[in-house]
């Protein structure tokens, strides 16, 4: 998922986001601004709601069922705001490739201490062959690096 949105902001010069389980995207989106109507069904009003927030919350509002319980990746920094928002929701983890300070500790203190916090590194290169292991069967194709 680190890879799906890294790759997506890169493309469309926006923050972006991923919500997913078992390593299949829930849902993915960049950080439009939301109609009043997405305010109301995500919940969101009154909650400050910067890019890299508009990011997630459209992302988890892609299918908010089958996110329940779900891991998030970020492309950007996360930030306050993104922080507050993702407090609440049933999610095990995050990986994107920074945090302020002020998130970091609002997210390390989730799940009494039990949500996964984890750092990208923004600088990694993919290699050209992907490699894949199916039950016990080995598959390798050259990577889609066309964006």
């Amino acid at each position: 998922a680190w890879q799906l949105v890294y790759e997506l902001a890169q493309a469309t010069g926006k923050p972006a986001a991923a919500s997913f389980k078992h390593v299949s995207p829930a849902g993915a989106a960049i950080g439009l601004p939301l109609t009043e109507d997405e305010v109301i069904a995500y919940e969101v009003s009154g909650k400050e709601l910067t890019p890299v927030a508009l990011a997630y919350v459209r992302a988890r509002n892609a299918d908010p069922m089958c996110s329940f319980g779900d891991f998030v990746a970020i492309s950007h920094e996360v930030d306050l705001a993104t922080a507050n928002i993702l407090k609440i929701e049933v999610s095990d983890g995050i990986i994107a490739p920074g945090y302020t300070a002020e998130a970091l500790a609002i997210l390390q203190a989730k799940k009494g201490g039990k949500f996964i916090v984890l750092q990208a590194d923004a600088s990694y290169v993919p290699p050209d062959r992907e490699y894949r292991m199916v039950g016990g069967v080995g598959f390798m194709q050259k990577r889609n690096a066309t964006i």
